[in-house]
């Protein structure tokens, strides 16, 4: 079975002094969690589709649901998120369990509720290198200069460009081998995790990379609600 793991356990910290995390603000006539619900919704490779975010937002999320895509409800779940990112994808995993078993075919696309523009040939692509190679991560070729720096003062490195990626979501995993290789972490290996993809890294498991988009933005600061409402803007006149 496949599911669809939506991260909507931020926050928005970065966004400045707001009074609501930035997955429920509105671009398009529409909260940006629900635009990102809708691309996974429209896809019937899912069994259920599971929205994870913060204890007091769950009704207010499974309100947006009933509101926005009516038809929905029943297959999607809100439940709570952890306290970290891959924490979050735990509950996820342990719902699965009690709800439907672990096997080892379960695959979970998971993706972050705040890229919004994500495509359905991106999902499928992730689903499909999922089944084939049990880990996967959606990237695209670095454009800018990389540059690592050991203290934040001086530069340490400069790695070829060739060689690096900007990762974005979904990151996709056969859900069994992501929980044994997370619970086998030491403390300090999870101190420096961040993301799910990172823990096969360490492992010594191997993540296939699938091809992003340069439009598969996630929304973090201001200035990219802006550009998000620009894009919404484009594609209906398109």
């Amino acid at each position: 079975m496949i599911f669809g793991v939506i991260l909507a356990g931020g926050i928005g910290s970065r966004m400045g002094n707001v009074e609501k995390p930035k997955q429920y603000f509105i671009i398009g006539n529409k909260p940006i969690i629900v635009h990102t619900i809708e691309k996974f919704y429209v896809n019937d490779s899912f069994e259920k589709i599971i929205v994870l975010c913060p204890n007091q937002w769950i009704n207010h999320t499974k309100n947006l649901i009933k509101k926005y895509i009516p038809g929905a409800v029943d297959k999607i779940a809100v439940i709570e998120g952890g306290s970290t990112r891959n924490e979050t994808i735990m509950n996820s995993i342990d719902y699965i369990e009690k709800e439907y078993g672990l096997e080892e075919d379960t695959i979970i696309v998971t993706h972050d509720a705040v890229r919004p523009f994500v495509t359905g040939r991106i999902i499928e692509d992730n689903i499909h290198y999922a089944r084939e190679y049990g880990a996967c991560d959606t990237v695209i070729p670095a454009t800018d200069t990389i540059v690592e720096s050991r203290n934040g003062s001086i530069v340490s490195s400069i790695p070829d460009r060739k060689t690096m990626y900007q990762g974005q979501t979904p990151q996709s995993f056969r859900a069994g081998k992501l929980k044994e290789l997370y619970y086998s972490l030491t403390p300090e290996e999870k101190e420096i995790l961040s993301d799910a993809a990172k823990i096969f890294v360490m492992k010594g498991e191997n993540v296939h990379l699938v091809q992003g988009e340069v439009f598969n933005i996630k929304i973090t600061y201001p200035y990219d609600l802006k550009v998000a409402e620009a894009m919404i803007g484009e594609s209906h006149q398109g």
